[in-house]
């Protein structure tokens, strides 16, 4: 077998710039990625134009259900229960707050902070209460015996409208939630308290609930100096 170089083809000719060209590699151009679906961002909306939007009470309803349900595994007892409904109530009441103070800043030319004591209350009765349920409180008491104590009265409570208790948990109150919300608002606000939620039923009203308000100290002492 002969191995000439004159039977082999010229690499120089094959592939050279200046002779007729070989096959090009094929040019691709990038292909646009598909266009994402998109949805509107919670976040981009207007939190003033949302002001009097309404969630549904069955979805409520079934969310704060799926909140039990999920406490109800981390527990040891209906104290405890309270408890951690009552934390969960602060975090929801922080924000509650947060929105809320936000939408008065941004609609009122002269915004105000309240700085004392009944229209604090005033505030939680009813700007608050008509935020987180829909309409106003039904009342607002002050205690006869402790001057360091408040109640807020809902006679028919809409987060717990649906809720059954079982027989072995009685004492079980799920307006614990709300007891956190309101303790959130009014640490926020500057007047520090412990709040704890208590079923008071009448005829009228089975699911009659008083939101106790014991006031710190603090506060007190800061009231008689205002006067």
């Amino acid at each position: 077998m002969s191995t000439s170089s004159d039977h082999l083809p010229s690499i120089h000719s094959r592939y050279s710039t200046t002779g007729t060209p070989g096959p090009m590699p094929l040019s691709v151009s990038p292909t646009p990625p598909a266009k994402a679906w998109s949805r509107p961002n919670i976040y981009d909306r207007n939190l003033n134009k949302t002001r009097q939007s309404e969630v549904a009470l069955s979805a409520y309803a079934f969310l704060f259900s799926e909140m039990i349900q999920y406490t109800l595994k981390r527990v040891t007892g209906v104290p405890d229960l309270e408890k951690r409904l009552n934390v969960l109530g602060y975090r929801v009441g922080t924000r509650m707050l947060e929105l809320m103070s936000f939408r008065t800043e941004s609609s009122s030319k002269a915004p105000k902070r309240e700085i004392r004591l009944v229209p604090a209350l005033m505030l939680i009765h009813t700007q608050f209460w008509r935020a987180a349920f829909g309409r106003p409180a039904d009342a607002i008491e002050k205690s006869i015996e402790k001057a360091d104590e408040y109640m807020i009265i809902d006679n028919d409570p809409a987060i717990t409208r649906h809720i059954s208790v079982p027989k072995d948990m009685g004492a079980l109150n799920c307006s614990a939630i709300t007891a956190g919300m309101v303790e959130a608002v009014l640490d926020g606000l500057g007047f520090p308290a412990r709040v704890t939620a208590h079923t008071v039923p009448t005829d009228a009203h089975p699911q009659r609930t008083t939101i106790l308000i014991k006031l710190d100290k603090s506060v007190m002492e800061r009231e008689e100096v205002m006067k």
